[in-house]
């Protein structure tokens, strides 16, 4: 779905989109509930029934950084969660943590996530999130430190995905 090299993985700044706790991507980003519609019609309609308007001011800002609670992505086993954030042009994701199989898609999908305290980010103000160093800054002067993530898991976002990661390195050679 994404290309390689769309997201600076040392600096991506764009306008933070603030959620709470425990968004069920399942419910916001999938066209399970909208059967028939194309991704880009769930993308237009992306977190309408969370926060209406949002995927309309993410598209007005030419996208943005996702900032969430606890547990972004409970419960989502589908990929097209990822394909639609990326549809939306989300340059990334900060949450306190993440539901396991929505962490692992955004990596094998190539989307940028960190799991930190994220309760000093106000919505709506210019963030920028250095991924390769787990470092966070926002426009009203607040410095995070999140675990940064291993040089494995960077290399699959930077590639664009595992599936794009593998058609340049079938020995699954990070050293690249």
């Amino acid at each position: 779905m994404k290309t390689a090299g769309t997201i600076d993985l040392h600096n991506a700044s764009a306008k933070a989109f603030v959620l709470g706790d425990e968004v069920n991507t399942d419910l916001h980003c999938s066209s399970k509930y909208l059967p028939g519609k194309t991704m880009e019609y769930v993308a237009s309609v992306a977190f309408e029934q969370l926060s209406p308007g949002m995927a309309k001011q993410i598209s007005t800002a030419g996208g943005g950084i996702l900032v969430a609670g606890e547990n972004f992505g409970i419960n989502s086993s589908r990929e097209q969660a990822a394909h639609i954030l990326q549809l939306l042009n989300i340059k990334g994701i900060v949450a306190k943590s993440f539901g396991r199989q929505f962490y692992r898609n955004a990596i094998n999908n190539g989307l940028p996530i960190l799991e930190c305290d994220i309760s000093q980010i106000k919505n709506g103000e210019e963030i920028s999130v250095d991924f390769s160093r787990g470092e966070i800054r926002t426009s009203s002067g607040v410095h995070l430190q999140a675990k940064a993530l291993p040089m494995e898991i960077l290399a699959l976002i930077e590639a664009g995905g595992l599936i794009a990661f593998l058609k340049n390195n079938p020995d699954w050679n990070f050293a690249k």
